[in-house]
């Protein structure tokens, strides 16, 4: 745990949420299995939950190699190329989402995260069906939104992903 990340939090009411809702272990599990060291970022007084979030300096390793979606996954696989799988159906199958453009952008204000790697992010409908996906990472002291074809892969890319509990 990096302190720094949650001065404000009471690590009691994190316990208790945890204790109460421990179908959501199994993602907090699998967040930190496959590299993406979860930590919590913060607190929503609103809807009373807690924020976690991968915090792995890079891309999670586990979760590299994978297109956008399953459309674009199935796009490679019709031309015999098999990426790991896709960011948005292997965070559905984790219970997490994957994070928003200003999800990720307000996560590097805690550190630089994403410095060698690239991360997915959620790609607004209307680029989607142009056959886009959105991807991002920190370069230069600074965010940088990029674009691609959501069937494209790399060994540099993955995703980050949220979880409320």
């Amino acid at each position: 745990m990096n302190m720094d990340r949650h001065k404000d939090i009471d690590w009691e009411k994190v316990m208790a949420k945890l204790e109460a809702n421990v179908e959501k272990l199994s993602s907090l599990y699998w967040m930190d299995n496959t590299g993406g060291e979860p930590d919590v970022i913060g607190y929503d007084k609103k809807s009373n939950e807690y924020l976690f979030c991968d915090c792995s300096a890079q891309s999670p390793k586990g979760r590299r190699n994978t297109c956008y979606d399953e459309e674009g996954q199935s796009e490679r696989e019709k031309h015999g190329i098999h990426p790991a799988g896709s960011a948005i159906g292997m965070a559905t199958n984790m219970g997490i989402e994957v994070l928003s453009e200003q999800e990720y952008i307000e996560l590097q204000k805690f550190e630089s995260f994403d410095t060698k790697t690239q991360s997915w992010i959620k790609t607004p409908a209307e680029i989607r069906k142009q056959g886009g996906g959105l991807f991002a990472d920190r370069k230069y002291g600074r965010v940088f939104i990029y674009h691609n074809g959501a069937p494209s892969f790399y060994s540099g890319r993955g995703f980050r992903g949220s979880l409320k509990i």
